[in-house]
């Protein structure tokens, strides 16, 4: 069995089990259902908030095989690749260490090449 930290093992992977947001996640469903998708979406707050989790739920809930759907399947090839960090459509920045003028142009530049 792979060792994983605990944070990881017990990261949310559908909007029901994210803890504490129900008003972030209801609205996110909503959104869905209603095919009513801001072009952008900012997720801030302090550290262990839930941020990066919902943030990953919305990004497999709009690029699932079987949706847009308010909850993603977590088992077709585009669900998975993005909970293992490895999908070629969505790109997660850590925001905490780009945060400075250059860092944000070479972000730029980067996502233009991908």
């Amino acid at each position: 069995m792979e060792y994983q930290t605990f944070a990881l093992r017990w990261r949310p992977q559908t909007f029901d089990e994210v803890v504490g947001q129900e008003h972030i996640t209801t609205t996110l469903k909503n959104a869905i259902r209603q095919n009513r998708i801001a072009h952008a979406y900012l997720f801030a707050g302090p550290r262990g908030t839930g941020k990066t989790s919902t943030a990953r739920i919305l990004a497999k809930a709009l690029n699932c095989k079987e949706g847009p759907k308010p909850e993603p399947c977590n088992k077709c090839e585009n669900c998975k690749e993005i909970t293992a960090s490895n999908s070629l459509d969505v790109l997660e920045i850590d925001g905490a260490s780009n945060r400075g003028i250059d860092e944000i142009r070479a972000l730029k530049e980067n996502v233009k090449l991908s």
